[in-house]
């Protein structure tokens, strides 16, 4: 064959492939957050059922104002596949886009029936009742939801990996099939994303009964509320406090729901769910998937509009809405009773979350009618005190200020009197070990400063404590620092504000001569700025201090806000 029919043959082979692409619709890929890998587990394995896809934009219009689909179905919680805008320029209307995990691996794909920049407002207010940032989901919705929806139909192409919870992690289909199984016709559901206590044994027990069902108890271990206990340590405690219920009364299993806590819609949605799982009943407390609290300090929904709602669409759903009673521990029967069946002569006893929490996090003991011991150890593990927390102090100041003189002796102090694990992070070596080929732009300071941060981030979600010490010259770095570290742990930023004219004189390096004659340039606090912390928690001028009086300033404070065991 010669080269020109070579040629020739792949040619018209690329015209033939050209002249397909309209046909089939152009395929792109779509890494998904982790709310969107959620929703979509959830629609793969029939837990959204009716949902076959991400929603269309008649269908959504018709959840945000009514809280039904088109087709006259209940469905209260728009879900829909949020892309930015330059995804949505390369997307056209019949496109297949690949819907992949963070490793790439596609899970699914969906045909584009749908696309439009929603109101985000009108969003808030159908779903949550309010535009208050305040609100979690109202500040998903505006800062992290991005300006574009896709809507359409799914098809699967492999389940979503997962290495936890195996033997917990069942679809709809087999919750259902091992209920049959054993004869179980009537089923209650019961929500939950915080750890059980004695209180909730109780009510689910008192529920139950009331229902005459078998208990299923299904946390969510997909997204919930920001600062809530994570996933692994809630499952260990509910696998722990199945051995409190009567023998074969209760079922344990996971659900991957991405939760939007949006109280009363939020009810009727996990009701909804719940029936897909196969319960026949739905326990709803009081507040219901509520936020907390208003920037006003104001519950954002009334204490019992989530059963109200739930009760009112219980037959339309079929699953039938069971209450939560408010109950109450008796010291001489030492259990917990119903209020409606607390007579004159018992002592009640109580205790709030906010002093359980304080008991929890100041190591003192907590009393027993609260919980299990077994429940609190695995508590303990999980909250130290603050004492014993990972905790990350991070030194900035100008070149030449005593940062790095600080950064060692306070090692060694701290070394003395405390047993967490330290590492110094100098920003001179990291330069030197991890970032040699970064220079000294703008956007290589902040990569070389984030990359501090995140080792440190490391160190202290790990139970250690990190000592940076880098010029660090944006509050906007520092800041991003602080929020990323104070999520896993302890964060003190100290500023060591040693002016400039104190810094040249000392010119330990001899780096500001270099400066002044021309050799270096860009340099922080000369022809570069330095911003100053907005607010360190510790700041200190050496000028006129000796180390050993630096560090008393910077062992005071940490000792003071609990970051030092007591002596």
């Amino acid at each position: 064959m010669t080269t020109k029919r070579i040629l020739s043959g792949i040619f018209s082979l690329l015209l033939l492939i050209s002249f397909s692409i309209p046909t089939l619709g152009f395929s792109n890929s779509l890494k998904l957050t982790d709310r969107q890998l959620c929703d979509l587990e959830m629609i793969m394995v029939g837990g959204f059922d009716p949902l076959e896809g991400f929603l269309c934009e008649d269908d959504y219009n018709s959840v945000v104002s009514d809280m039904r689909l088109q087709s006259g179905r209940v469905w209260p919680m728009p879900i829909m596949l949020d892309v930015s805008a330059e995804f949505a320029e390369m997307t056209s209307i019949g496109d297949v886009v690949e819907l992949q995990n963070e490793d790439g691996e596609t899970l699914a794909t969906i045909e584009v029936s749908d696309m439009w920049a929603p109101d985000k407002e009108k969003e808030a207010l159908g779903v949550f009742g309010t535009t208050d940032e305040t609100h979690a989901g109202v500040n998903y919705l505006f800062n992290l939801t991005k300006d574009v929806y896709l809507g359409g139909k799914i098809t699967a192409v492999q389940m979503p990996a997962h290495y936890d919870f195996q033997d917990l992690r069942k679809t709809p289909a087999e919750v259902k099939a091992y209920f049959a199984e054993r004869g179980i016709d009537r089923v209650i559901g019961f929500q939950t994303r915080n750890p059980l206590h004695r209180a909730h044994v109780a009510l689910t027990e008192i529920c139950s009964k009331r229902a005459n069902a078998h208990l299923f108890i299904n946390p969510v271990v997909g997204k919930t509320k920001p600062g809530d206990i994570n996933a692994y340590s809630r499952v260990r405690c509910y696998r722990k406090i199945l051995n409190h219920f009567p023998e074969d009364s209760t079922t344990l299993g996971v659900l991957p729901l991405a939760m939007r806590m949006a109280g009363p819609r939020e009810a009727l949605w996990h009701a909804l769910i719940r029936r897909n799982y196969g319960c026949t009943h739905f326990i709803v407390g009081r507040d219901h998937a509520g936020p907390g609290k208003d920037k006003d300090g104001n519950p954002f929904y009334g204490l019992y509009d989530a059963q109200d709602l739930v009760k009112k669409h219980e037959a339309e759903i079929g699953i039938e809405l069971v209450a939560v009673p408010e109950i109450v521990y008796i010291q001489e029967v030492d259990d917990y009773l119903p209020v409606s069946e607390v007579t004159d002569g018992m002592t009640e006893l109580r205790i709030s979350g906010t002093e359980f929490r304080r008991l929890l996090r100041e190591g003192e003991e907590i009393p027993s009618f609260i919980s299990f011991p077994e429940i609190i150890a695995e508590l303990r593990t999980i909250n130290p005190s603050t004492s014993d927390q990972g905790l990350t102090v991070f030194l900035t100041g100008l070149s030449g200020a005593g940062k790095t003189t600080i950064a060692k002796a306070l090692h060694e102090k701290l070394s003395e009197i405390q047993y967490r694990n330290i590492t110094v992070l100098d920003g001179d070596i990291i330069r030197k070990n991890i970032s040699p080929k970064l220079g000294f732009s703008k956007e290589d300071r902040s990569l070389n400063v984030r990359r501090v941060g995140f080792i440190a981030s490391e160190i202290t979600k790990n139970g250690g404590l990190a000592i940076c010490s880098m010029i660090a010259p944006y509050e906007e770095d520092r800041a991003y620092n602080r929020d990323m570290i104070s999520k896993l742990g302890n964060y003190v930023e100290v500023h060591v504000s040693t002016p400039l004219e104190t810094c040249e004189d000392r010119d330990v390096k001899g780096l500001y001569a270099l400066v002044r004659s021309g050799v270096i340039k860009n340099f922080t606090g000369v022809d570069d700025p330095y911003e100053e912390p907005l607010m360190p928690e510790i700041m200190i001028d050496t000028t006129d201090l000796s180390v050993t009086e630096v560090l008393d300033v910077v062992i005071n404070h940490l000792s003071e806000n609990g970051y030092l065991p007591k002596a």
